[in-house]
């Protein structure tokens, strides 16, 4: 299955949920950010080839309903409700983000 997850700068939530489960049973997982100065920006391709999108805040489900609704409007959105409190990787934010995503997949 493919993962997408969006946050606003591509740089710490989302990136960090990236790398946690890249890979993880057999899971591809990948990152993108909603911002105009995001590391990697959201783009058509990367919403297409997602099985499911993880948002960490309703502002990014909002952004990407407006902006691409025909190609999100039939997949799995879910939001994560974490907020942009954490650097990259960190401890709580990897417990917060396995406590959320693990029941989807």
């Amino acid at each position: 299955m493919n993962l997408l997850f969006i946050c606003s700068q591509n740089k710490r939530r989302s990136l960090t949920a990236e790398k946690i489960f890249d890979g993880y049973h057999g899971h591809r997982a990948f990152s993108a950010g909603t911002e105009s100065n995001a590391r990697i920006k959201v783009t058509p391709g990367l919403l297409k080839r997602a099985d499911i999108i993880f948002c960490m805040e309703k502002k990014h489900v909002r952004r990407l309903r407006e902006k691409y609704p025909d190609i999100v409007g039939e997949k799995e959105m879910v939001c994560l409700n974490i907020s942009d409190d954490y650097g990259f990787m960190d401890r709580e934010l990897q417990e917060i983000l396995k406590d959320c995503v693990y029941e989807h997949i």
